[in-house]
């Protein structure tokens, strides 16, 4: 009998744990076993993996997290770490490995991939969606639910005082959690860090909004953009407006995850195992123009995944 490992990595995301199950749960059903490493990439290290059955992982998909818990694993940057686990790899019998998590996770998978001769296959579930292959990731519209949720209340506290309020989201390089929060609660502005900050615009924008009677707003603005602490300091002093800082923080990576989510996750795990069973490996799981596909995992690696800037615009004419 085969056998398919599986190690999320990374950050967490909200569905990490029904792609597990459904992995799971496919993977037996084709006939292999499965087992899971513990912490990311340090299990592999370590060699600390449980057994997973269709049964073991039932009652999992509306928990947000992992159970196979995650950690950020410095030993594996190097070629001794990524020699042990190609090794441990080897000493399990695993013929497949499934990795689950976002950029930062593949590039270490590509990194094994070159060692190992485990076939491996990535499932992107990152909040981040920053993932070049596939139009959404797993746990990004959980995320932005969460957020969207959260400002919108927010924006209560900013009407009934009329006050302006920074609402920092989770983004340290890239702006697509940012940019879809932004524009789905009509944010009056959104900052990214692929688009240069123009203060000067900003405070123009908050003064012509006072200037129509429109004394409230919010700000979007993703963490890696700067200090929004300075920047809500900044805007006050500058527009005589009352303003705010709000950072929703870890939440946007917490919670049940929502039905998109799940589905996304049932739908990469069946083609990740799918392709396993073909005995096809170096691959990244993806959604593309409505399809569930492939592509290698070394492309999607050496590409970054566009923004779409236009966004921003119709941002900025929803939000007149």
């Amino acid at each position: 009998m085969k056998t398919i490992g599986i190690v999320t990595s990374g950050g967490d995301a909200p569905g990490m744990n029904a792609a597990i199950r459904a992995i799971t749960r496919i993977a037996s059903a084709k006939g292999f076993q499965v087992i899971g490493f513990e912490r990311g990439w340090e299990g592999l290290i370590k060699n600390s993996f449980r057994r997973l059955t269709p049964r073991s992982v039932g009652g999992i998909i509306q928990s947000g997290s992992t159970i196979l818990l995650t950690s950020r694993c410095l030993e594996f940057k190097t070629s001794e770490g990524i020699r042990k686990a190609s090794a441990n790899l080897a000493t399990d019998n695993v013929d497949g490995l499934v990795v689950i998590g976002g950029d930062g996770s593949f590039r270490g998978a590509l990194a094994l991939s070159h060692e190992a001769d485990t076939l491996i296959v990535g499932v992107p579930a990152t909040i981040d969606n920053d993932v070049y292959g596939t139009d959404e990731t797993i746990g990004f519209d959980t995320a932005v639910n969460t957020a969207v949720t959260e400002i919108d209340k927010i924006r209560d506290t900013a009407i009934s005082h009329e006050r302006i309020f920074v609402v920092e989201v989770m983004g340290r390089k890239r702006g697509f959690l940012a940019l879809t929060i932004g524009l789905t609660v009509g944010a009056e502005v959104i900052l990214v860090p692929e688009a240069p900050i123009n203060k000067e615009e900003v405070f123009r924008t908050v003064k012509e909004n006072a200037a129509k009677g429109k004394k409230s707003g919010i700000i979007v603005a993703a963490e890696g953009i700067g200090d929004t602490r300075k920047l809500a300091e900044e805007i006050e002093a500058n527009t005589r407006a009352e303003v705010r800082l709000s950072i929703l923080g870890y939440a946007q990576r917490g919670g049940s995850p929502t039905a998109r989510s799940r589905l996304l996750a049932s739908l990469f795990a069946d083609e990740a195992a799918n392709l396993l069973a073909q005995d096809i490996g170096n691959r990244l799981v993806g959604l593309q123009k409505g399809e569930i596909t492939s592509i290698s995992l070394e492309k999607s690696c050496k590409n970054e995944k566009p923004l779409n800037l236009r966004l921003l615009e119709l941002a900025k004419t929803l939000a007149t």
